[in-house]
């Protein structure tokens, strides 16, 4: 799959908004078949989410399947067979086991796996060893929601929209887990959907920190986040003045560039702007 800067979730029982969700610019959308689907409703969701990709696909499709020790999985995984989508996000996931029993369901099929690897206690203890199937995961996300509810917690975040202290370190673990695994690190939801300066914000922030992409909930959050994890023009130009500075000195360490000093961690860093820049326009 391409860069995936927006990944726009829709529900997978509202087929008018699949159209719709492909058409908002996301870099891939996400047909939910959890939480946004009521129990009653899955079996309707199942089938057009299989009618919509049997289709031409204007961007990748990923297939959000309920958890994999939920009543739903046998038939979500009949549904994936089915669907055939370019990934699968893989909801409550704990580490590596949980994606060796995803690749036991799925039997011959095979298919990139995104987990969503903070809604559990247990899966907190478990994020080192996605780096052991970093080859399976076409990413990895966090989430704030489940947690705090599975350990009784009123609330992941503070009166002004930051994240508690217990929820900053679920975060910052989550990230480094994405990039010891040499993966995507894709960070969660803006559920403030009306407040694109607040977003705009959150989105700085996660590249800041990191990450490379995020989740969205509606598509009007999807240029805002789509602008935020793309280098800019001055970026792009600094990120490779770096890269030619480095390529005539190559047995420097560092360099005075501009007036200012530069080395090896600043080369690694220009060229993952280039790479990403790359990545955004290709």
């Amino acid at each position: 799959m391409r860069a995936l800067r927006s990944l726009l979730f829709v529900p997978g029982d509202r087929p008018d908004r699949f159209g719709k969700a492909a058409a908002s610019g996301a870099d891939a959308v996400i047909l939910d078949l959890e939480d946004s689907v009521l129990p009653e409703r899955k079996a309707a969701a199942r089938a057009a989410v299989t009618e919509w990709m049997a289709g031409e696909r204007m961007v990748p499709a990923i297939l959000r399947i309920n958890p994999l020790d939920s009543d739903a999985i046998r038939e979500d995984i009949h549904c994936l067979r089915a669907a055939r989508p370019d990934a699968v996000m893989l909801p409550k996931a704990e580490g590596a086991a949980s994606i060796n029993l995803l690749d036991e369901l799925l039997g011959t099929e095979t298919v990139p796996v995104i987990p969503i690897a903070t809604e559990t206690p247990a899966a907190l203890f478990e994020l080192g060893s996605y780096r052991n199937c970093a080859d399976r995961l076409a990413g990895l996300s966090w989430g704030a929601e489940d947690l705090p509810a599975a350990i009784g917690a009123s609330t992941a975040r503070e009166a002004d929209g930051r994240y508690t202290p217990p929820y900053e370190m679920v975060r910052s673990l989550a990230l480094f887990a994405a990039h010891a695994a040499g993966v995507p690190a894709i960070d969660t939801v803006f559920p403030a959907l009306s407040d694109m300066d607040g977003l705009a914000a959150y989105v700085a922030r996660a590249r800041r920190d990191g990450f490379t992409g995020m989740l969205a909930l509606h598509p009007a959050q999807v240029p805002v986040i789509n602008a935020g994890f793309t280098p800019d023009a001055d970026e792009v130009a600094r990120a490779r003045a770096i890269v030619e500075a480095f390529a005539a000195h190559p047995g420097a360490g560092a360099l005075s560039l501009d007036g200012r000093m530069v080395d090896r961690p600043h080369l690694a860093q220009a060229r993952r702007i280039l790479a990403m820049a790359q990545a955004t326009n290709g």
